[in-house]
């Protein structure tokens, strides 16, 4: 790794950064010295996870399946280092018959619409030698029954991926694929039920349990600092394509 991208007085903006993996990036990057700025969509949560955080960590609410909201954000912000974008609502998992597509294309507006306004406006600020970071899943790469939905999400940003890392070098461009992860995005489940599901999906894995938001937090910050990844998608799944 090259030392000289270090993430010390960098600033590094991350929209979805009010919770789960996102609050997790923004933590270690404050860590490492960075200037991080937290994007989501309510102010209440924006400010606890500024201080949460600390230190020189600053944020605002913006609507980001909102273009023309997401645009002003950008122009009033200035040059940064990094973007990171974890923006997602919670998982609708069922079966093709049973799903709601105007449920659907929501899923889509924030995961991938959203991630292409982020970069759209917000990449000519990026300075030299910056990067962005996308989010996916695994879903993509290995889907169950009822997962058309999340697998559809997750091609199409690990393609978003590799065509933006072309478009738009030399800034970088990658993404991390997590696996079953402690976060909100499983909030839409009863507790037993969420339970049932991290102790099931860990029981499969060959690490024996699923992941913590400040495991796959690393992930961004390796491709933040790697200089000579570009087009890459990362997986931090515990093992879940192997089994």
């Amino acid at each position: 790794m090259n030392q000289g991208n270090g993430l010390q007085d960098k600033r590094v903006v991350v929209v979805g950064g009010s919770s789960g993996i996102g609050l997790a990036v923004a933590q270690r990057a404050a860590s490492q010295g960075a200037r991080v700025v937290i994007v989501s969509s309510t102010a209440e949560r924006v400010q606890k996870a500024v201080e949460c955080i600390g230190g020189e960590a600053t944020g605002q609410a913006v609507d980001v399946s909102d273009e023309g909201a997401v645009a002003t954000f950008f122009a009033n912000l200035g040059s940064f280092d990094h973007l990171v974008f974890t923006a997602g609502d919670s998982l609708h998992l069922r079966d093709l018959a049973a799903t709601d597509l105007q449920q659907a294309r929501h899923a889509f507006e924030l995961r991938y619409w959203a991630a292409l306004a982020a970069v759209k406006y917000g990449s000519p600020h990026i300075r030299k030698e910056g990067s962005i970071v996308l989010t996916t899943g695994i879903a993509g790469q290995r889907p169950r029954k009822g997962w058309v939905l999340a697998a559809s999400v997750c091609g199409t940003i690990e393609a978003l991926t590799r065509a933006l890392a072309v478009e738009l070098a030399p800034i970088r461009v990658n993404a991390v694929s997590p696996g079953v992860v402690r976060t909100n995005l499983w909030q839409s489940m009863g507790a037993e039920e969420r339970e049932a599901l991290y102790e099931s999906a860990g029981d499969s894995l060959p690490v024996g349990r699923v992941g913590e938001a400040s495991e796959i937090a690393q992930a961004y910050l390796f491709l933040m600092q790697e200089g000579f990844a570009t087009g890459q998608t990362v997986v931090v799944d515990g093992g879940t394509v192997l089994v």
